[in-house]
C-alpha cells in the first residue's frame, strides 16, 4: 500500500490534504480503518457459490477433507467464516494470508492447509480456484489445480446475472476467461463447481497410472 500512496498522483494529493508525504504510520492507520470496514461489510456479501453445499456433501461422502484459503487477514476471515457457517458451509481448515509469510500466488496457505488436514502427498490434493492468483497458488504448491468459471473474478457475474445474460455474450466471456485460466497453467477449467466431481474422478484415474500435476 505504501507504494500506492507514494505514486505520483496519490502522493501529490496526499501532500495537498495532509501537508506531509505518506508514511508507514499512515499505511498502518489505513490498514486498521479498512480492516474494520471490511469485517463489518463482509457478512452482507457472503452468499455461497451455487452448488457449493451439494458438492461439499458429495466430497465428504467420499471421505474428502475440505480446506479453504483466503487473501483476507484473520480478523476479516473470522467474520466471513461465521457468515459461511450460518449458510451451512464450514470447511475442515481455514488459512488466510496473515497466517503465513505471504499470500497468493505463493503456496504457503496451501501447505498450511495440508499440514492442518494431515494430507499428503501434495499431488493427491486438488486446489479449486476462481482467480488467476488462486490458480497460481495451487500450481506453485504442486497440486492439481481446477479453475471454475462460475463465480470467478474473470467472469464477475452472480449466478442470476449469468442466467439472465444474452447466451452469445455469456459464451464469449466464458471462452475468454477459460483461455486466460488455461494460459496460466490450470490443469482443468470447468464451468460450474459441480463439474469438479467428475474432474476429481479423472485425477484419481491419472494418479493410478502414475501421472502427476
Amino acid at each position: 500500500m505504501l507504494a500506492l500512496l507514494q505514486s505520483e498522483p496519490v502522493a501529490a494529493k496526499w501532500l495537498e490534504v495532509y501537508g506531509a508525504p505518506p508514511s508507514e504510520h499512515d499505511v498502518e492507520r489505513l490498514h486498521r480503518s479498512i480492516g474494520q470496514m471490511v469485517s463489518s461489510d463482509l457478512p452482507h456479501y457472503s452468499d455461497l457459490v451455487p452448488g457449493l453445499l451439494e458438492v461439499v456433501s458429495e466430497f465428504r461422502g467420499r471421505g474428502t477433507k475440505i480446506g479453504a484459503t483466503s487473501s483476507y487477514v484473520v480478523h476479516e476471515m473470522e467474520a466471513l467464516v461465521e457468515a459461511a457457517r450460518e449458510r451451512g458451509f464450514e470447511p475442515d481448515a481455514v488459512v488466510c494470508s496473515s497466517d503465513v509469510p505471504a499470500g497468493r500466488p505463493y503456496p504457503w496457505m496451501c501447505y498450511q492447509n495440508a499440514i492442518s488436514l494431515e494430507v499428503y502427498p501434495l499431488e493427491a490434493v486438488v486446489k479449486i480456484a476462481g482467480t488467476i492468483p488462486g490458480v497460481q497458488e495451487g500450481l506453485n504448491a504442486g497440486m492439481w489445480t481446477v479453475a471454475v468459471l462460475q463465480g470467478s473474478s474473470l467472469i464477475g457475474l452472480s449466478g442470476d446475472e449469468m442466467e439472465n445474460m444474452d447466451p452469445g455474450e455469456l459464451q464469449v466471456r466464458l471462452e475468454e476467461a477459460g483461455r486466460r485460466f488455461a494460459g496460466v497453467g490450470a490443469h482443468f477449467v470447468v464451468r460450474e463447481l459441480g463439474d469438479c466431481l467428475e474432474v476429481v474422478d479423472r485425477i484419481n484415474e491419472k494418479l493410478t497410472v502414475g501421472e502427476r500435476p
